[in-house]
């Protein structure tokens, strides 16, 4: 294994020498975006934006049809991705074997349970090497599967096509999932008749969820508006006919989710935003009557419920449980003047979910990103945890039947490829899992999961997950650091395959679970939230500073990469450090927060203002963004390489964020180091492509990585010479 990851490295090296001569050739010349002065007065404050025209007046129309953007901005990304082609072609025959690599570690026939309705349970599969799953079912008392959904087969010839939503009637007689044909995210809802075979096109304007009503008569379903935001639940009858509003949110800045409660009583209507919320409740055997209202939302007060026995239990974080707590209240009477204490908050464990059965409530809380399952009987007081032996993992609960006595779960860690467990409600112990062969005939014995600690400058000590192999433990080489760090959400660290196959390579691939995720509890989030936002960027270099210092990284040797928010975070530490990185990536990457959270007009804005601030109305606000938005804040320094990934239609970061930082960033930088921008023929936020369901983007991206560590590298070396 050692032998294998030096000889891939040197591979890599030789990419990145034959980059150097062509850089040093001046073939590859980068694209001249024009500046255009755009000065803005706000608050009082003036700033001046040369690369403004790159986002078109008739935006939230280009995101609907991306053929109907400016011809003159076209032409600006067409020559940005001919540049990125050019520079990135050399890595060409390293990205086609990364995604073979990648291709391999995807685990064949892991089963996972989508639903258990009916008498029937139904299961997922997939096969070697694809990205589409199989649907199944099978009688509960025995007999042969079914295949209800081959995705496979619906995907044949379609440039692109995601399946999500999965859900079942609770007479096991409906199948219904949500499908997107352009990675855009805009889905249609489809059923099918398991009695007749019979295939129903329903709503196309869905965002996704969607329930049936306990006697399979209605569709449930929540409506995408132009801004793309779920604002209606309707009620369509199966049979045929109209659909009747159930209930609408009207204020933009909050969402609209439905969901269905575990014993299918009822549907829940909630609207929510990141720090209120409310519930309506809609009787699943009466899906015709109007929904009721359980306790009308309070600025800061958040909960959701689940139905148990003859209670509610709520989850909230009412006076002040920052971590929240669970209550139970009659089902008769949910309201909070109601609530009794049952479970109460312990700070630093957040309690992020709970799933009721007839005879236990299981729930979870997340303990140093870690999710810990607890199990308590309906008439017990005492926990029984369920234990998981891994620094890192992730659990996530699966499809039960109400009056089981077993919770499937799906359990995962960086080493270890998804797999089912059952966890024993009377015992809160996992029943024996059977492991299949491991990919490649490579054990997870072969790598090693380790658990951090960086020292941030205030004293915190922030979380950092380590993969690597085992056999590289002493060796410091290049290493790719990840992180989120935004919205309380904390970085699930399951199993990667692009990951795993950099970390076969000789790479350390980490996470920096830095401020502003949930890693730690709400306090982790509040703590970087608003005007204390920079918290994220700085933990997040002391965390590639630990990393180097405890010689995990060669110095100069670390690829930042982040998505969506971990752009922001990538973006402004390159800002603050860029001599810490010897590359970076940005997919999706909000790097434009000032210009972004300016416009009211955004659907995203209303509804993110508690997190990011209010720059329209606060000077603090304004301020504060204007101090660490990485467009902003692009300075005459020696940048290291950067990759931007975008596609046009992507509705919640415009790629005008990223282009506008990719040419601010070519304006600026001092080193002469390429900045790339890539535009995905396809798809939106997920900057989903054809390619991409063949692992193609992610190897796109982890092929940058290395020819970028490599450069660094080779950079330092005399001409010809080798690490």
């Amino acid at each position: 294994m050692i032998r294998r990851a030096v000889l891939a490295m040197l591979a890599g090296s030789l990419v990145a020498e034959k980059l150097r001569a062509s850089e040093a050739s001046g073939a590859l010349q980068p694209p001249r975006t024009a500046r255009r002065p755009l000065r803005i007065l706000q608050l009082g404050r003036a700033r001046v934006d040369d690369y403004a025209w790159l986002k078109p007046a008739n935006w939230k129309a280009v995101w609907r049809d991306p053929g109907r953007l400016d011809p003159e901005i076209r032409r600006n990304l067409e020559a940005e991705e001919r540049y990125a082609s050019a520079v990135m072609a050399p890595a060409e025959g390293l990205r086609r074997a990364l995604a073979g690599e990648i291709a391999a570690w995807v685990t064949p026939d892991v089963e996972r349970v989508v639903a258990r309705e009916g008498g029937w349970t139904f299961v997922a599969r997939r096969g070697p090497g694809s990205v589409h799953d199989r649907y199944l079912r099978r009688r509960d008392g025995g007999g042969g599967e079914e295949v209800v959904l081959d995705v496979a087969e619906r995907a044949a010839g379609q440039a692109f096509l995601s399946v999500t939503n999965v859900t079942v009637s609770f007479d096991g007689a409906l199948f219904g999932w949500a499908e997107d044909r352009t990675g855009a995210e805009k889905r249609t809802l489809f059923i099918k008749d398991l009695r007749t075979g019979a295939v129903i096109e329903g709503p196309a304007e869905a965002y996704g969820d969607f329930a049936f009503s306990s006697d399979s008569r209605w569709l449930l379903w929540t409506w995408r508006d132009a801004d793309s935001r779920p604002s209606r639940i309707w009620r369509r009858p199966l049979a045929g006919g109209a659909d009747v509003l159930v209930c609408e949110e009207a204020d933009p800045a909050f969402l609209l989710h439905l969901s269905a409660s575990h014993s299918r009583r009822y549907l829940f209507a909630r609207s929510f935003n990141d720090e209120t919320s409310e519930v309506r409740l809609i009787d699943s055997h009466a899906v015709e009557r109007p929904p009721r209202l359980v306790e009308p939302r309070r600025e800061g007060v958040i909960y959701s419920l689940e139905d148990w026995g003859e209670d509610f239990v709520v989850l909230t974080n009412d006076g002040g449980a920052a971590d929240f707590k669970l209550m139970r209240a009659p089902r008769a009477t949910p309201s909070r003047s109601h609530w009794r204490p049952f479970v109460a908050e312990r700070r630093g464990r957040t309690l992020t979910e709970i799933r009721a059965f007839a005879r236990h409530l299981a729930r979870v809380e997340r303990v140093e990103g870690n999710p810990t399952l607890l199990v308590r009987a309906v008439d017990g007081a005492a926990d029984m945890p369920a234990s998981f032996d891994e620094a890192a993992y992730t659990v996530k609960l699966q499809p039960s039947a109400y009056d089981d006595g077993r919770l499937d779960v799906m359990f995962e860690s960086p080493r270890q490829p998804p797999r089912s467990i059952s966890i024993d409600l009377s015992t809160g112990q996992p029943a024996a899992a059977p492991v299949g062969a491991p990919p490649n005939g490579r054990s997870p014995d072969l790598y090693e999961v380790l658990r951090l600690h960086a020292p941030a400058p205030d004293g915190a000590r922030v979380p950092i997950t380590v993969l690597r192999l085992k056999a590289r433990a002493g060796a410091p080489g290049p290493l790719m650091l990840t992180g989120y760090a935004a919205y309380g959400i904390s970085y699930e660290t399951g199993f990667s395959a692009p990951a795993i196959a950099l970390v076969d390579r000789g790479w350390t691939w980490a996470v920096a679970h830095a401020r502003g995720g949930a890693e730690n509890g709400r306090a982790w989030f509040e703590a970087a939230r608003r005007l204390g936002k920079k918290l994220s960027f700085s933990d997040f270099i002391a965390c590639a500073e630990h990393l180097g210092a405890e010689g995990y990284a060669a110095p100069g040797w670390i690829v930042s990469f982040g998505y969506s928010a971990g752009g922001l975070l990538v973006g402004a530490s390159l800002n603050m450090r860029p001599d810490l990185f010897a590359g970076a990536i940005g997919e999706a990457p909000f790097v434009d927060v000032l210009n972004t959270m300016s416009d009211a007009t955004h659907p995203l804005v209303p509804l993110t203002r508690p997190v990011w601030g209010d720059p329209l109305a606060s000077g603090a606000d304004y301020d504060n963004i204007a101090a660490y938005s990485p467009y902003e804040n692009i300075a005459a320094r020696p940048y290291p390489p950067v990759l931007a990934v975008t596609a046009v239609a992507d509705d919640r970061v415009g790629f005008w964020e990223p282009a506008k930082w990719i040419a601010r960033l070519r304006e600026k930088s001092t080193s002469g180091a390429p900045m790339l921008l890539h535009v995905a023929g396809a798809g939106g936020h997920a900057v989903a492509s054809a390619e991409d369901q063949s692992f193609g983007e992610a190897a796109h991206l982890y092929a940058f990585a290395i020819w970028a560590a490599d450069r660094h590298a080779a950079r330092r070396l005399p001409r010809g010479g080798r690490a």
